[in-house]
């Protein structure tokens, strides 16, 4: 589908566009098989401002809108889901939350840097014991005189290796509500105590490292506290809503990828003298996965839309994140039979979008996680429009 977007906007997709087929696409393949970042792409896209769209232009970024972000992570994801992510926890949970929580003097120090990729921004939530129940935290933050004395265990952290500065969740006031107390610091890479363990091999996105972060006695001053003490939770729940659009998109990138090479190898391959195009069979997959991408793009467009116009967008983005997912990982299953046995090989585009979609499923809150958030705002905010009325005294008629 054809939006109306700004001469911008299409400009900037066109960018993202180009670099993906021209600098991504070629090399994805391979770095997924080296499990190892693509470093000398990071820098192209960086001199291209990929990782500065969500900082503003007096601090050297680009400035982008959100529908702008979402078109940039859908591009670069068609072409490398893996390469999707940096870009997208970056952009919407470190640098967004920066430029929007952060002092004048955090926002200077940090956003110049972010917005050339000198500083790679990494976001550190989930722990071992403390998945979607944020509240079971353990990090611990110990209040010291002028800052705070850190420690505990971080996992599952995208670019824990690359990234040079982290937005971390820690517990500063065990004892209040669970809204207070959980506070948020930027904390750079190389402070004394701070170091990342272990990488984790994944079954997809291999070509993003996942670590473990350790911390040990870190202090961190008083002036890397992002918001006020006891606003973690805020912090958190304010990023992850960008981040879920950001998911979204890539998750889109990675449904329309499955669509384009199946699409192309329908053409090509033949059984029983013809096209498999031609078989009623594979029109209906590829029917199902057009169908479904239409529909997530429209949700994800409408909660970038929402962010962009200041409106309220948490339902929204997490159906987007919600619909966009499932539509990845059914497209990408769809492109494995469809390519047949050939989809199962190493090497073959169907197979790597087949582990690479999962992950949208699960990470930025798993799918279970954005039903409740839309379910809870079902409650909260019930129907307006009239609903029949029905007697439910009368027997019901055979």
């Amino acid at each position: 589908m054809n939006f109306d977007l700004t001469p911008d906007q299409a400009a900037l997709r066109e960018r993202a566009r180009r670099f993906a087929s021209e600098e991504l696409a070629p090399v994805a393949e391979e770095y997924d098989q080296r499990e190892e970042f693509p470093h000398e792409q990071f820098c192209r896209a960086a001199q291209l401002g990929f990782f500065g769209l969500s900082v503003p232009r007096e601090y050297g970024g680009l400035g982008a809108d959100t529908v702008s972000y979402a078109l940039v992570i859908e591009e670069l994801s068609r072409a490398m889901p893996a390469f999707g992510v940096p870009v997208s926890v970056h952009n919407s949970l470190v640098c967004y939350p920066i430029a929007k929580l952060g002092t004048p003097e955090q926002r200077q120090r940090y956003l110049p840097r972010l917005a050339t990729g000198e500083l790679l921004g990494g976001f550190s939530l989930t722990e071992p014991e403390s998945g979607s129940d944020a509240s079971a935290m353990q990090t611990l933050a110990r209040k010291v005189d002028g800052g705070w004395i850190i420690d505990g265990h971080k996992t599952f952290v995208s670019m824990g290796a690359t990234a040079g500065i982290f937005l971390v969740m820690a517990v500063t006031d065990p004892d209040a509500k669970r809204s207070r107390s959980i506070s948020a610091f930027l904390i750079e890479r190389g402070v004394p105590g701070f170091s990342s363990g272990q990488r984790v091999s994944k079954m997809g996105m291999r070509a993003t490292d996942t670590t473990e972060l350790l911390f040990r006695e870190v202090y961190v001053p008083d002036a890397n506290l992002l918001g006020n003490r006891g606003d973690g939770f805020k912090v958190a729940l304010s990023s992850l809503d960008s981040g879920r659009i950001g998911i979204g998109a890539q998750a889109l990138g990675i449904a329309q990828a499955a669509l384009d090479t199946s699409a192309a190898y329908a053409l090509s391959r033949k059984q029983f003298g013809e096209p498999i195009i031609k078989f009623q069979a594979v029109q209906f997959k590829l029917s199902d996965m057009a169908t479904e991408i239409e529909a997530a793009r429209l949700l994800l467009m409408e909660a970038a839309a929402l962010k962009d116009a200041g409106q309220p967008m948490t339902t929204q983005a997490a159906m987007a994140k919600l619909m966009a997912s499932q539509a990845a990982v059914r497209a990408a299953d769809s492109a494995v039979q469809i390519h047949g046995g050939y989809g199962y090989l190493k090497g073959n585009t169907a197979e790597r979008l087949y582990r690479d979609a999962k992950v949208t499923e699960i990470y930025e809150g798993t799918s279970e996680i954005q039903r409740i958030v839309i379910a809870e705002s079902l409650i909260a905010e019930p129907a307006t429009y009239p609903l029949p009325a029905f007697d439910v005294s009368a027997p019901v008629s055979g």
